[in-house]
């Protein structure tokens, strides 16, 4: 898949791994910094989203996106745990759950952008998944200094691969793009109930706030099984 990411905030919370372990699949082991695991909030636009060797479609191509996800690790490749995603895109939302096995549910979506403010509206209309709605404003700062390889920010935000589970078996999907350049941001008002819906309790303001500094063209490549990720069973 092709597709390219804009206007995205990135708000982070610091959590004890004891909350999240229960809700992380067993073959997945939890990435931390410094000994503690974090979960993170982000909304965001996509567009030029296409399957590779299609062309894009006008509307169809386009979605507001919001993640909501943890950080995890199996053989040693950090990526991506994520609790939900929910897109605009009644399209994408089809294609993603088929292609990718990952929690994608429909919402209504509003993004509003003025001068470096942007304000994100979502409420989830999908009668698949718990309520969640998150209502934000933010304003974009100045550009950030890149992030070394041992700093909190690069382990939040450099992370090139997702994971998901089907069956009772890990898959891994690697993702391509340019590393991410960072901006400072004022979040002006967050509301959201993401974390509960999905149960991690949250509060009301993020340990750590930064906003996308420029799009990101990305490649999201098919789904691989990892060769030792099988799910223990429960009970």
């Amino acid at each position: 898949m092709h597709q390219n990411w804009g206007k995205l905030l990135f708000l982070h919370w610091s959590v004890p791994v004891s909350i999240l372990r229960p809700l992380i699949p067993g073959g997945l082991e939890i990435d931390t910094h410094d000994g503690g695991a974090w979960v993170s909030i982000t909304p965001f636009t996509m567009w030029g989203i296409r399957p590779a060797m299609l062309p894009a479609i006008p509307v169809l191509s386009e979605s507001h996106e919001l993640n909501f996800r943890t950080y995890v690790h199996a053989e040693g490749v950090p990526g991506v745990w994520f609790f939900s995603l929910d897109a605009s895109n009644a399209i994408a939302v089809l294609a993603a759950r088929l292609g990718f096995h990952l929690p994608y549910f429909q919402a209504e979506m509003h993004l509003a952008e003025a001068g470096e403010s942007i304000t994100f509206s979502s409420r989830r209309t999908d009668p698949k998944g718990p309520a969640a709605e998150l209502s934000a404003s933010w304003t974009r700062g100045k550009p950030l200094t890149t992030p070394s390889p041992e700093s909190l920010e690069f382990f939040l935000v450099e992370r090139y691969c997702l994971y998901a589970v089907r069956g009772g078996k890990i898959y891994r999907a690697r993702i391509f793009h340019e590393p991410w350049k960072l901006r400072g941001a004022v979040v002006d008002r967050l509301s959201s109930t993401l974390g509960e819906a999905h149960g991690v309790k949250l509060p009301d303001s993020p340990s750590l706030v930064h906003a996308q500094a420029n799009a990101l063209a990305v490649e999201v490549w098919p789904l691989e099984e990892v060769a030792s990720g099988t799910v223990p069973p429960t009970g």
